[in-house]
């Protein structure tokens, strides 16, 4: 009997659609702007993978929404080792982790985002495996499956006895306080052991300034000379899309979202909900790139684009900058999109064609979770 721990942080990644960049101390405001948590369907997904071995699946978990409520409804064997408060903290996601190790589990399965990681790694270390199921807004470490099904499909393996090997992976997390304000200050806070399966596994965030400013500065100039009137352009977060709004001489939200019309910023640091309404029965365009080292397009700081905003902007409308440098980070692995809805994800997989500087395209595959 595989004997899997399941910790659910059940607020995690909830300020992400509200253009609050995180949850860590603002869980209040961000349910009053309307934020619906998302943590119990990003478990979900990983633990349907996981619904053809229930017969030989012991699900030791912790009370109510940290995992038991889950866990019984999808009918797997399951018995709470901690009960949580209400609501539920830092403290017991951190008191759960060391109740559950103390239990002797094969390994600990955790939906949540660096914070959750940072506290699941104070409270066990190296002492037993983990892995992450990705939750939250800020995924830089490297301890979290590439998407919730990728999770589930690395547990299947090890309940289905195959060989699967372990190694170390770096803990990172970043001051949210400046996160929010623009600054990414990120910091190592451990190690954790992780399954090493490299194709379910994500690589921990490259951070840092793009080095090719005269690529960024040629792309960005390219790209403005081409843009459509009376259209609206959805500007995604990050460095290169930056660029993009510096050659604009327009105000940027570093790390959330603007919308801009016709040479002007028409709305800043927008919510999900807010972007919807712009977008929704209005010629619009999507203006992202991807995440150095890791290739995610959707799902990672970005959860204002949610799935009912792509889908209104449509696939044929989204325009992906990035610098060769920052696709050969790659190193040939698939672009990714976590978006939260694995049918969307499906429908938008495919090649997809990157600007990479002045009136300069390549092709590039955005691939599912297990390829």
């Amino acid at each position: 009997m595989f004997r899997l721990g399941l910790i659910i942080n059940p607020f995690a990644g909830l300020g992400g659609a509200v253009g609050l960049k995180g949850s860590d101390g603002v869980v209040e405001e961000a349910l009053a702007r309307g934020a619906v948590p998302m943590a119990q369907q990003r478990a979900r997904l990983a633990l349907e993978e996981l619904l053809p071995y229930q017969a030989d699946i012991r699900i030791l978990t912790v009370s109510d929404a940290m995992g038991q409520a889950l866990a019984n409804e999808l009918g797997f064997h399951t018995e709470v080792f901690y009960h949580a408060t209400q609501p539920s903290t830092a403290d017991d996601s951190i008191a759960a982790a060391i109740a559950l190790a103390d239990a002797g589990i094969d390994l600990l399965l955790f939906a949540g985002g660096d914070g959750t990681a940072r506290n699941i790694c104070e409270a066990v270390g190296e002492r037993t495996t983990v892995l992450g199921v990705p939750a939250g807004c800020k995924i830089h470490s490297g301890v979290y499956a590439i998407t919730p099904a990728a999770a589930g499909k690395v547990v299947a393996k090890m309940v289905r006895g195959e060989l699967v090997s372990v190694q170390d992976a770096l803990v990172m997390d970043i001051d949210e306080v400046a996160f929010r304000q623009g600054t990414v200050r990120a910091k190592r806070y451990g190690e954790m052991q992780i399954p090493a399966e490299l194709r379910y596994v994500q690589s921990v965030k490259m951070a840092g300034k793009e080095s090719e400013e005269l690529v960024l500065d040629d792309l960005a100039a390219y790209f403005v000379a081409h843009m459509d009137d009376d259209v609206r352009y959805v500007m995604g977060s990050g460095s290169t899309v930056a660029a993009v709004m510096h050659e604009l001489g327009l105000p940027n939200t570093l790390l959330g979202v603007d919308v801009v019309e016709n040479g002007e910023v028409i709305a800043a640091d927008v919510t999900a909900a807010q972007l919807l309404e712009l977008v929704t029965d209005h010629p619009s365009k999507l203006v992202i790139t991807l995440i150095g080292g890791q290739g995610h397009i959707f799902g990672r700081g970005n959860q204002q684009l949610s799935p009912a905003v792509i889908r209104a902007v449509g696939r044929e409308h989204i325009c992906l900058l990035a610098t060769k440098s920052k696709i050969e980070q790659l190193g040939g692995r698939p672009l990714i999109s976590d978006s939260g809805d694995p049918m969307l994800d499906t429908e938008l997989s495919g090649m997809m064609r990157i600007l990479c500087g002045y009136n300069d395209y390549v092709m590039y595959r955005l691939g599912a979770e297990n390829e």
